[in-house]
Parts: structure tokens; sequence; C-alpha cells
């Protein structure tokens, strides 16, 4: 007998997920689970298998695909396993990131019987790690056809608003140099903490910009997020050290980003190193297929602040957008929880725009 029925309440479903521990890089179980449920409760499905991940998908020759993507991982355990019902609540690691998002997909794919699209599953790995390690990156490099479609959907927590597009973000590791001395005489030496003093200036003074794109309004941010520097209580340091994190809107290209930043930071003796970059994503809700799937919705629409594998789907093009059950705020915590009819209501508008009327 399957672990997980996905006929049943995708909110019963979604506690059967999260009673799976799947931690980044222990995902197998939970990854022969779905795989298991899916060959067995669904049809019409091609499924396959890419390490921990589990890809499915019809070919009913509808004439549009919709993609639907959720991690399976979560980040660990923090004594939240297995899960616990509470009135109106669902707790347990993964409630809200994401597995009530995999669970709407899961029980939409085998319970919807007139399809309006041909669709494909994406269940993958290693998603709350770093992104060497991430199972959608390796699905787009070895399957890279499993990822198309008119338009994708990640499951990742939005409280049940579409959450268009994503920001780029960028960091960078700023350094000032000095001369090392004796600091009863310091004014032999020449302080690189101190130095790092007119980039700080810089940042408490940054202005950032607010821009429009498709009705959506993003807000960018330029923020020092770790500093260093030091030798030892008694000597003026030769170097220091600001990390520096660009969150900026999807209109930039990364190439306009990090001259952005140089822009910001002209001007100083210091030296500017790259250390993560990624790009945004445009929202794309002009997309006929979005644009249908903003209207299932009722209109709840907002830009998504911070960065999301919805990226990696516009950069291929594919419109794409977060919209999945629970309070982003919640991801990670101890009290991880989720409401249950959010979960309900979630299904009911993906299953209006999925079915054909």
């Amino acid at each position: 007998m399957s672990l997980l029925d996905l006929h049943a309440d995708p909110v019963d479903l979604t506690a059967a997920l999260v009673d799976i521990p799947s931690v980044s890089h222990d995902e197998a179980a939970i990854a022969d689970a779905v795989e298991d449920a899916l060959r067995t409760q669904t049809s019409g499905f091609e499924i396959v298998r890419n390490g921990a991940a589990v890809l499915a998908r019809t070919n009913r020759g509808l004439g549009s695909r919709v993609v639907l993507a959720g991690h399976l991982d979560t980040v660990p355990i923090a004594d939240n396993v297995p899960s616990r019902r509470d009135g109106d609540l669902l707790w347990g690691c993964g409630t809200v990131d994401m597995k009530s998002g995999d669970a709407v997909f899961l029980h939409l794919a085998a319970t919807i019987e007139n399809p309006a699209h041909d669709l494909t599953l994406v269940f993958y790995d290693c998603e709350e790690i770093a992104a060497e390690f991430n199972g959608l990156g390796r699905i787009e490099r070895e399957q890279p056809e499993w990822l198309d479609g008119d338009v994708a959907i990640l499951g990742e927590p939005t409280g049940g608003m579409i959450e268009a597009g994503c920001q780029g973000t960028l960091r960078v590791r700023v350094t000032t140099t000095g001369m090392r001395a004796h600091s009863a005489r310091s004014w032999l030496g020449d302080n690189a903490i101190h130095g790092l003093g007119a980039v700080l200036e810089r940042l408490a003074r940054y202005d950032p910009r607010r821009v429009e794109i498709d009705g959506l309004e993003y807000c960018e941010g330029l923020s020092a997020v770790r500093i260093s520097g030091g030798v030892a209580g008694n000597v003026v340091p030769d170097e220091a050290e600001v990390d520096v994190n660009f969150r900026f809107a999807p209109d930039r290209s990364t190439d306009d980003a990090i001259a952005h930043v140089r822009d910001v930071l002209g001007g100083l003796p210091v030296s500017i190193e790259l250390t993560d970059l990624s790009p945004g994503a445009m929202p794309g809700l002009a997309h006929p297929a979005a644009a249908s799937l903003v209207s299932a919705a009722g209109g709840n629409v907002r830009a998504k602040y911070g960065w999301t594998d919805v990226s990696r789907f516009a950069a291929r093009g594919i419109p794409a957008v977060n919209f999945g059950p629970g309070d982003p705020n919640l991801a990670h915590k101890r009290d991880e929880h989720v409401p249950v009819e959010q979960i309900r209501d979630v299904a009911a508008v993906l299953r209006g725009y999925l079915s054909a009327h």
C-alpha cells in the first residue's frame, strides 16, 4: 500500500508528506513515495526518476502546457516531525515550505478529470541548500526539455497570493587595505577598518529604486550583510572587508546590476570582488497563460521579494509565478504551520485554472 493517498483531502496528503523526513540530501524516501503514488494512482503520465527528483508529464496534445514544480526537501527538523493537527492549523516541518504546495500538485494530478492543459510535474531535491546541489538545476542541465511549458507555477509559500517574478541578487566583497602598526603608535599605520567608514556611509545614504513592472512594484535594496577585520587587540589592521548584498528589480540585467553597485561605490579606495550572482525574473503577466492564472486567482497578485527558482524558468522565456499555501514568514521556523483552509483554497484555484470548462 502506498504511503500517500493522492485522492485524499490535500490537507491529509500534506500531513503524510510532512511525516516522511526529507532534509536536504536525504530525500530518497519521499521521492520513492511520490514516484510510487504517481505510478499507481494517476493515468496518462509519463514518469521518470532523476536522482532524488521525480518528473511526470502528460502528452494529450492539448495545445498548452503548465509546469507545476516543487521541492521535496526541508531544512533540518526542529522537533517538529511528525505533523500535528490542531483545529484549523497543521503544524510541522515543511507544512509551509513547501509540502503543502507539493500536496496540492499531487492531488490535482490524480483528480483533475478534464484538463485544459497538458501538465508537467517536477518534484526536486536540495533546494534549501547551496545552488550547486539544486535538483532543478541538475534537471535543467540533464533533461532540459522537462522544464518546457507555456507557464510555470512553483508551489512556494505565498499565503495564497500569486507572487510574480522575483528579484535578482548579487553579493560583492568590498576590501580596504592599509598599513599594519602597533596601536600604541597608530600614527605609523593606516587603519583599514576606518577605511570602511566611507563604504558604510554610502550604503547608509543609498536611496533604493522602486520600479513598476506589469502593474507590480519592486523595491531594490543595497545592504551590508557581513563585516570583518582586525588582527589583535594591539594592532592597527591592514585589511578589512564588508559583504554587500544587492537585491535588484528584474528589469535589470546582471551586468547592469554589477555596474550599478560599482557606480554606487565608485571613487572609493577599495577593491570589489563578485562572490554571488543570480538573475531576477520578470513577472510575465501579459502572457495569456499567466494572465488567465491571475484571473482564476481573483486578481490577487503581488511582486515577489526575494529570489526563487522561477528565475530558472524566466531565463528560458517561460512566464513563472510562485503560488502556494502558507505564510513565508513561518518558513524554517520551529513553529512552522499552515491554515488548512488555505491548502484547500489554493487547490480550488488551481483546479479551476487547470480544468476545461
